[in-house]
């Protein structure tokens, strides 16, 4: 296991285990600041090229993981860590695996405790930027969570992928960030989508929408923050907006893409949303009540 690629650098050596376009850009990042870099990838020929710039290319797993302490892991899912790596199980000891593959916040815990018991340390990461951020740790961050004094000795060679934001010694906390995250991005994203449907379905294009698109959206951190203490607060006064109101105007919303003679079903599932909420005798509270719904079982 080396921890330096040679006397005259004092830089950490990094594994890359996946080689997809995030992992790519892991590997010129770190080999941009000077970290020696071994790499593997299933499909070999995608190492070929980051070989030729100066990564060393393992023949094995388990010589990929046999090179660094440090291992990045750059999957698909965890499903595909274990399809990797458990065949090379013996190799695990003393490594601390970086998992900055995208999952749920249980599969992390799982394989914290799956990596705990082949001698390893888990990290769970949640990276927030697509490959063209990695490299970029002033425009960029990452979720992290697990042992903490494990994220703090390898901090400094994970900042040059990105920031670095811990979480907890909770191996879920990370993904946990992360999918929260990703709610609110595909939701909106989703949203915007929608609504460029229902404008081109009456002559509107997306950049004749696009201001006005925008100027919606940079309206939301205001209401974000108004709202904010009174959820925490598990207070929904009807004093600015009342539930009653807000729903009929999700009614029109939906009425809106059907008469345009686009698919309402993304409009028509905030409806059902709204409709629980009024059926729920929360009329004259905020639309913020809604949260009670979403919450379902957990509410009581």
């Amino acid at each position: 296991m080396s921890t330096t690629s040679n006397s005259t650098t004092s830089k950490q050596s990094v594994t890359v285990i996946g080689l997809g376009p995030m992992g790519q850009a892991m590997t010129r990042a770190f080999l941009a600041a000077g970290h020696p870099v071994t790499v593997w990838n299933r499909t070999a020929a995608r190492a070929e090229e980051l070989a030729a710039e100066g990564a060393t290319r393992a023949a094995t797993v388990e010589a990929a993981l046999a090179a660094d302490e440090l291992v990045i892991l750059s999957l698909t899912d965890y499903d595909a860590m274990y399809a990797v790596l458990e065949p090379a199980a013996s190799a695990l000891a003393g490594r601390v695996l970086v998992n900055l593959s995208s999952d749920t916040p249980a599969k992390a815990r799982e394989a914290a405790v799956w990596a705990d018991g082949h001698g390893a340390r888990h990290l769970t990461g949640g990276v927030q930027v697509p490959p063209s951020g990695i490299g970029r740790p002033e425009e960029s961050a990452t979720f992290y969570s697990g042992p903490r004094e494990v994220f703090e000795t390898h901090a400094a060679t994970l900042q040059v992928l990105t920031a670095t934001d811990y979480r907890g010694e909770d191996p879920g906390l990370a993904a946990l960030y992360y999918q929260l995250q990703m709610d609110i991005f595909w939701t909106s994203m989703t949203g915007w989508l929608h609504a460029l449907a229902v404008a081109g379905a009456n002559g509107i294009s997306a950049g004749e929408f696009l201001p006005y698109a925008t100027s919606t959206v940079a309206s939301l951190p205001g209401f974000l923050a108004f709202y904010t203490p009174r959820i925490d607060k598990g207070e929904h006064p009807g004093d600015v907006d009342r539930l009653a109101m807000c729903a009929a105007g999700v009614d029109h919303i939906v009425h809106t893409a059907r008469d345009s003679g686009t698919d309402a079903t993304l409009p028509a599932a905030v409806q059902d949303a709204f409709r629980r909420g009024l059926a729920d005798g929360r009329s004259g509270d905020s639309f913020t009540s809604l949260i009670e719904v979403f919450k379902g079982s957990n509410s009581g």
